[in-house]
């Protein structure tokens, strides 16, 4: 499992990323954007 958030982007593009500029700039402000639950077990969450 990545544990830095650098690991999980390149896992993420590496998975649904195209190479055009405006689908890059949607993924990373939905990551950016992603937030937990405080108390929420990280398991929980992804699923």
């Amino acid at each position: 499992m990545e544990k830095t958030s650098s690991t999980l982007w390149k896992r993420l593009e590496t998975l649904y990323a195209t190479k055009s500029l405006a689908n890059r700039l949607v993924l990373k402000q939905r990551l950016f954007m992603f937030r937990m639950n405080e108390g929420e077990l990280l398991r929980d969450h992804i699923s």
